[in-house]
């Protein structure tokens, strides 16, 4: 059942696309004589390169860019891999070789990065090369570790998507670049498909969706990533936090709070400070000279709630359930909407339990997290094992409790039948895990839910339980986050549904609109009873507006319901009931509109 994953890197398409990156830049070396190439790698989606250009590059310059590397590609340029013999012979094909020109001015950033290669490894160009019919030979030479494609005539369906700044090596006390970004596919089918996707997730954004349906708001002066959640955002918010609240109560979770901040001896001893360092907002000292931090992950602080006491093996498992806030520092230019913020709630939980323990409750945790894709509508996933990458040396804990991790989550995904991908180098620092990767409506993939079997931190602390034999034991952690986090999994529903949320998770369910002023006092009974009585979400509008103008506003808002009350209504103890689905459904007895209010949410 289990598969490796194909690691992007290693792919056709990868290939492909860096090629595009090249091909790019010998088309900007053309149109901007003395630009200044600096580097130009494949990226999730596409690829980009970075320039210093002598003039400026807008928007409105990508197609002329863009159909010169159509010509460009159409001459069978064949790529080839070329090794320097030493790092001097290197500096001197940059300067001396390259169509950057003679010029070491305009060489500037590629000997940077050649002076970047660590000693003793190889250096290598990709030369882009031809004859033309007179027979003259064209080249185009790029420092470039590949790989590549054999030809630049492979390189058919690509697009340039837009232009950004970007500084060099990523410090801001750099110059700021042009960067250009494009995309590349295999097929003209799946070019298409991808704009295409393109544009419906602008319809979706859930940054555009977040501000018209009054979800959240962000404000400069609050701060980069930091989101503000607004009255149908917060009520959002709470309807997911109560279901989980409930299924975590109903399996046995126990429910605990912990602070914003912490001393940084916690996560030293926990090793963060030293694989997450960078992530870490700034350290703030007291009067004591005790350091602290905002805390950037919760399982320190629920690791020492187990350890505040002796625990007996009949306690295990101890499942510590806490929606707790955490801030990660993320570079301005990495931050997205609310899907990656600065300060975001995960709905974390970490299980303390015993090794005969361990299979039936990661089984659990895993029931739980499709349990709830399935509420969520979310039914399109697939599994992820990430493990410790080999030649990586930002891990902690003994292989052999890496061994032991690895296996408990594969033996777990065989008994329960849950085919998974296997992925090198993504385990977390201190175990493998697997994730939960979701496709969405636009077929664009998000990994959310996370569960990871822990061997090292309890060794960390030294946790201990005394077993039946008397003697103290060391527990095994489970870390585990159905949402991944509440910020991240509402942007993901808010472009999964493009707004218009499920009946059951919608912040109004039913707006009650009166026709006439007349009508106002009985509209508010109305939304009362559907309130107090039934627990609906209700939204009155008793507005001096015209009822059309009324219904508009509500549809764009897309509320599921709406109640309309006039004359007749009121006469014959009717409610007039408009659907967003199904449009309008005619006057309908109350009892008759609570009933399917109550279906809908089910």
């Amino acid at each position: 059942m289990a598969a490796v994953a194909p690691r992007y890197e290693e792919s056709y398409l990868y290939r492909l696309r860096h090629s595009a990156a090249h091909l790019m830049a010998q088309a900007l070396t053309e149109l901007y004589p003395g630009i200044k190439l600096a580097i130009g790698p494949p990226i999730e989606n596409g690829f980009y390169y970075d320039v210093d250009a002598p003039t400026p590059i807008r928007e409105e310059d990508l197609p002329k860019i863009e159909q010169r590397m159509k010509e460009l590609a159409k001459l069978d340029q064949r790529i080839v891999c070329i090794t320097a013999d030493d790092r001097d012979s290197a500096r001197q094909m940059i300067l001396d070789e390259t169509t950057l020109g003679q010029d070491k001015e305009v060489a500037e950033y590629k000997l940077l990065l050649l002076d970047a290669v660590p000693p003793g490894e190889k250096i290598t160009f990709y030369d882009q090369q031809r004859t033309d019919r007179e027979g003259n030979f064209h080249r185009f030479i790029d420092l470039c570790r590949g790989p590549h494609v054999d030809s630049t005539k492979e390189i058919k369906n690509f697009k340039l998507m837009s232009i950004a700044g970007a500084y060099w090596r990523g410090d801001a006390k750099n110059k700021q670049l042009t960067r250009i970004y494009g995309t590349a596919f295999e097929t003209k089918e799946e070019l298409e498909q991808y704009l295409h996707n393109l544009e419906e997730a602008k319809k979706r954004d859930h940054r555009i969706l977040g501000k018209e349906l009054g979800l959240f708001m962000f404000s400069p002066r609050v701060g980069t990533g930091l989101p503000l959640w607004l009255p149908k955002g917060a009520m959002l918010r709470d309807v997911m936090v109560d279901f989980m609240k409930k299924e975590q109560l109903r399996r046995g979770y126990l429910p605990v709070v912990t602070p914003h901040i912490g001393n940084i001896k916690l996560y030293e001893k926990s090793g963060h400070v030293i694989t997450y360092r960078d992530k870490m907002f700034p350290f703030m000292e007291d009067e004591e000279k005790e350091t602290y931090i905002l805390k950037p992950m919760n399982c320190p602080f629920h690791i020492e709630i187990y350890a505040s006491q002796m625990r007996s093996y009949r306690d295990l498992p101890i499942r510590l359930a806490e929606f707790g806030t955490v801030h990660r520092y993320e570079q301005s230019g990495e931050v997205t909407g609310i899907l990656r913020a600065r300060g975001f709630t995960q709905d974390d939980a970490h299980l303390f339990v015993r090794p005969d323990q361990l299979l039936e409750e990661f089984i659990g945790v895993v029931d739980l997290m499709k349990a709830v894709l399935d509420k969520l509508g979310l039914k399109d996933f697939r599994a992820r094992l990430g493990t410790k990458d080999p030649n990586s040396s930002k891990y902690v804990g003994h292989d052999d409790n890496w061994r032991a991790a690895t296996e408990a989550i594969e033996t777990a995904c065989q008994q329960i039948g849950m085919s998974y991908e296997v992925s090198p180098g993504d385990a977390a620092f201190y175990g493998p895990k697997l994730d939960l990767i979701i496709k969405d409506a636009l077929g664009r993939d998000w990994q959310m839910g996370t569960v990871q079997v822990d061997y090292n931190l309890p060794e960390r602390f030294e946790l201990e339980y005394i077993g039946e034999d008397s003697k103290p034991h060391r527990p095994i952690m489970i870390h585990r986050a159905p949402f991944g986090s509440l910020e991240r999994m509402i942007g993901l529903l808010t472009e999964q549904y493009a707004g218009a949320f499920p009946f059951w998770l919608a912040p109004v369910q039913v707006a009650v609109l009166p026709i006439a002023d007349r009508h106002v006092d009985e509209a508010a009974n109305l939304a009362a009873r559907l309130r107090d009585e039934h627990g609906f979400r209700v939204q009155l509008d008793d507005r001096r507006e015209t009822l059309g103008k009324k219904i508009r506003e509500t549809q764009l808002q897309k509320v599921p319901f709406m109640a309309i009350l006039g004359d007749r209504d009121i006469e014959n103890g009717t409610v007039g009931v408009r659907s967003r689905e199904e449009g309008d459904l005619g006057a309908m007895a109350l009892g008759d509109f609570v009933e399917r209010l109550v279906k809908a949410g089910h």
